[in-house]
């Protein structure tokens, strides 16, 4: 979705919630890019907690990338976005703490275009806060779908691969991937498996 800016100083919300390896950073990126491209003035933020590919830009899983700044919270995006930016794109905003809708909503309020991609879903298949609360205050959602890595289907869970119990377990391929409903197990991602 490539949206063109009505009127000066009108900001809006944008959200891009999926599972894992479903493209919602490459979607991001493209935004993005796009607006660079019409010259318009972007600031790009992802959570300091999420270094798998390196610091200092975001980087998709098919290696996509683009310049970021780190934070370590929400709130730090209200110092420093700059006045005159227009575009604001974060990654990965299930990382951030509860405080992201209302500091999105305050970009907003201020004329800024916010985008966010983040998933929507844990490794249980439950609402991955803060997401379902910015989907709600969102003028526009994509929803992305990943493929299914056991059936092909179009797949919308994160199927964890490894046993924890943390809510927040940082990887990617070989930690997670990406299922259909009918071949998720949110039990496999707790040390069982089907049948147990």
């Amino acid at each position: 979705m490539d949206v063109i800016r009505q009127r000066p100083n009108h900001g809006w919300i944008e959200v891009i919630a999926g599972s894992m390896f479903s493209g919602k950073t490459e979607e991001l990126i493209r935004r993005l890019r796009r607006a660079q491209i019409a010259r318009q003035k972007v600031q790009i933020f992802k959570p300091r907690l999420d270094n798998r590919y390196g610091e200092g830009h975001i980087i998709s899983h098919s290696e996509m990338r683009i310049p970021s700044d780190e934070i370590s919270a929400s709130a730090d995006l209200l110092t420093l976005v700059h006045e005159d930016t227009e575009v604001v794109g974060v990654d990965e905003g299930q990382f951030f703490n509860l405080e992201l809708p209302a500091v999105c909503n305050t970009l907003a309020d201020r004329g800024k275009r916010v985008i966010v991609a983040g998933l929507d879903q844990d490794y249980l298949g439950k609402p991955f806060e803060p997401m379902p609360q910015l989907l709600a205050i969102a003028e526009y959602i994509t929803k992305t779908l990943a493929i299914c890595m056991v059936c092909g289907n179009p797949a919308n869970h994160t199927q964890r691969l490894v046993a924890s119990s943390e809510r927040v377990l940082v990887g990617a391929q070989g930690t997670y991937e990406a299922r259909c409903r009918h071949c998720f197990d949110p039990r496999l991602g707790q040390g069982a498996g089907p049948g147990a």
